[in-house]
């Protein structure tokens, strides 16, 4: 079983990736791997409607073919061989990131325009790194990318976010690491109970 974690701050070594990591190391901890993928930063053409990922029935966006450096085709690949998915975005002024935003909204697309939901009963979780407002809005964002996709949605004992500026400092809040912690174990639980 593999999970894919999909980092969505521009700063790859930041609080959102120490959030995955931790959720990360407790799925490891259960035998299953994991792969942290970095959106934040990375070039996301917005959606544009063309409709040709609904033409072609592949699960793969078509619009952006001829720009290299969109990586969103390559990403979907490893997400629709992988049992689970984790994304996880720092609040920037309440809501996720716009490379996350892209994301979603282009992958929704496809994902549902591929022949059946490709993200059907993959175990999906939300993860957000907040400062101070807007975790369970960003939540919300990422969780409606996963109701409409069909997935199964596990949580943990309270919402899925903790509370750090500075790259490092969420590992001061000992509530949401364990939050965190528990969120990965819930993943596992269920990632077996499904697939072995």
């Amino acid at each position: 079983m593999k999970v894919i974690a999909l980092n969505g701050s521009p700063k790859a070594k930041g609080n959102t990736s120490v959030a995955l990591g931790i959720i990360c190391a407790e799925l490891q901890n259960n035998g299953i791997e994991t792969e942290i993928l970095q959106v934040g930063g990375k070039i996301y053409n917005p959606c544009k409607v063309c409709m040709k990922c609904r033409k072609e029935k592949d699960g793969y966006c078509h619009g952006y073919t001829n720009d290299s450096e969109d990586v969103l085709n390559q990403y979907l690949e490893k997400i629709y061989s992988a049992q689970g998915l984790v994304i996880g975005s720092p609040v920037y002024f309440g809501s996720i990131t716009p490379e996350v935003k892209s994301f979603i909204d282009r992958a929704g697309y496809c994902s549902r325009g591929g022949s059946g939901n490709l993200i059907k009963r993959k175990v999906c979780a939300p993860v957000a790194v907040v400062r101070r407002h807007g975790a369970n809005e960003t939540i919300a964002q990422i969780t409606n990318f996963f109701a409409l996709g069909e997935a199964i949605v596990p949580y943990s004992s309270y919402w899925n976010f903790a509370i750090g500026r500075e790259p490092g400092e969420i590992l001061n809040d000992a509530e949401g690491v364990g939050t965190l912690k528990t969120l990965g174990e819930n993943m596992a639980w269920l990632l077996k109970k499904l697939y072995e």
